[in-house]
């Protein structure tokens, strides 16, 4: 697994970080999603959860951040089965549940929405945090905001790229942070490479953000994030 940060642009702290998947020789995602087959889909998910907790449980600070990993809702056969091995691995390493955010992706279709649901409804009740991500890249945006009410919204890196010079794109951003307010969700900027960028999203009151513009994702370590210049809030 890689790690990304996910910074909070109020405060200048690591909200927390995106395990990301990797293969062995540090292969990229999309070379290891190659390989994922209906027959190994379960099994894959399960133990891209189980390393990326393992690697917390060893690099992550006390500091009550977040690991943030992807998963498979098509994956997921029963909700209960599955988070127990969840659950036992953050026992075997010393690593609070409660700082898991499960994202689920956009860029999958959705089988089964009354399934998801009902994934959702038995992590909540353990206490995870649930997000959406590459949102508005993918399948039914609008329809997962009012039926799954995740805690937060990752918006898809080609909503915010050039966002500073793009009037449509200011529109639709503006829209979705309105939603976000009346429904309570937290919205991060994913893909933030620029400081225009970073400007723009912060006018529009988004207050987490990833990018490489802060850190490029490291194998099994957690990068330095790096501010620009003069950017970075005053410690409270």
């Amino acid at each position: 697994m890689a790690f990304q940060p996910i910074v909070n642009l109020v405060t200048g702290k690591i909200w927390g970080h995106e395990a990301l998947v990797r293969g062995p020789a540090g292969e990229s995602a999309a070379e290891v999603l190659a390989q994922v087959t209906d027959a190994n889909r379960y099994r894959f998910d399960q133990e891209c959860r189980i390393k990326a907790v393992e690697l917390a449980g060893r690099l992550f600070p006390d500091d009550g951040s977040f690991l943030s990993v992807n998963f498979q809702p098509n994956a997921v056969y029963r909700a209960e089965t599955c988070i127990r091995t969840t659950l036992q691995a953050c026992r075997r390493f010393d690593f609070d549940p409660r700082r898991l955010v499960f994202e689920f992706t956009e860029n999958e279709p959705i089988i089964d929405v009354a399934h998801l649901e009902e994934i959702i409804r038995v992590y909540r009740g353990i206490g995870f945090t649930l997000a959406i991500d590459d949102f508005g890249a993918g399948y039914a945006g609008l329809n997962l905001l009012a039926e799954l009410s995740p805690d937060i919204v990752k918006i898809d890196m080609k909503l915010i790229r050039g966002i500073e010079a793009a009037p449509r794109q200011q529109a639709i951003l503006r829209a979705v942070v309105g939603l976000a307010r009346e429904l309570d969700i937290t919205l991060v900027a994913e893909g933030v490479e620029t400081l225009a960028e970073l400007r723009a999203i912060r006018a529009f009151g988004i207050p987490l953000a990833q990018g490489y513009l802060f850190a490029r994702p490291a194998l099994e370590a957690l990068p330095v994030v790096n501010w620009p210049e003069g950017e970075k809030p005053a410690a409270e």
